[in-house]
């Protein structure tokens, strides 16, 4: 099997993790490739490979992306649920897979690009004032005392996420989308796994509308 474009870029940004983790809407999806007129579709038996930097970051998209296939019907399986963090992202580890499962197509989401602006955030200061008074009627000495913490940074994210299938039989690429996602994610903002959620949504819709997985 030929993945054409899976090693083009490593692409490996440490910040995925962080990106992949925050609050988001649903992605701007682009057609990169329609379905080939030669594709053996509809595909029964899908490998889901994830290249990013971090193993957990993998796992969690492919994970969801599985669901969200099962729910339609299809086998799916993941890449990370056969493998640990040691185990080598190179073409003979995933052709094992695709043996060992008989897999009749690969799934293959990588990063395209990650731009993240930083915004700076004032924190708010403490202040402790103590008042004395003098020896004059109504008058008091004032000692202000401001505790002022470093700044903070809030993030503005745009992500873009290739996702493309490959056909085992015909060792060719027959489709392809493009994702665009924006979101923010404050200093102190929580974790929310949504993006990966609406990520998996939007390639698991794209994939049983573009008529590649059964119904």
């Amino acid at each position: 099997m030929t993945y054409r474009n899976v090693w083009k870029s490593a692409l490996l940004v440490a910040v995925a993790a962080a990106a992949l983790c925050a609050c988001s809407t649903a992605p701007q999806i682009t057609r990169t490739q329609n379905l080939s007129e030669s594709a053996d579709a509809p595909y029964k038996n899908i490998l889901v490979i994830t290249l990013l930097s971090k193993f957990d970051s993998r796992r969690y998209l492919e994970e969801e992306v599985v669901s969200q296939l099962s729910a339609l019907g299809t086998s799916a399986v993941a890449s990370t649920s056969l493998m640990d963090t040691r185990t080598p992202m190179v073409r003979g580890t995933f052709m094992e897979m695709v043996e060992n499962l008989d897999a009749d197509a690969v799934l293959v989401t990588q990063l395209v690009s990650l731009r993240s602006v930083g915004t700076a955030v004032d924190m708010n200061p403490q202040r402790t004032v103590n008042l004395r008074p003098t020896n004059y009627w109504n008058v008091f000495s004032v000692d202000v005392t401001e505790y002022v913490e470093p700044q903070a940074v809030d993030f503005e994210h745009s992500l873009v996420l290739l996702t493309e299938l490959y056909s085992v039989l015909t060792q060719e690429t027959v489709w392809g989308i493009e994702s665009k996602s924006k979101f923010e994610l404050g200093f102190d903002q929580s974790k929310d796994y949504s993006i990966i959620v609406n990520e998996a949504e939007a390639i698991a819709t794209y994939l049983s509308r573009d008529g590649l997985i059964a119904q």
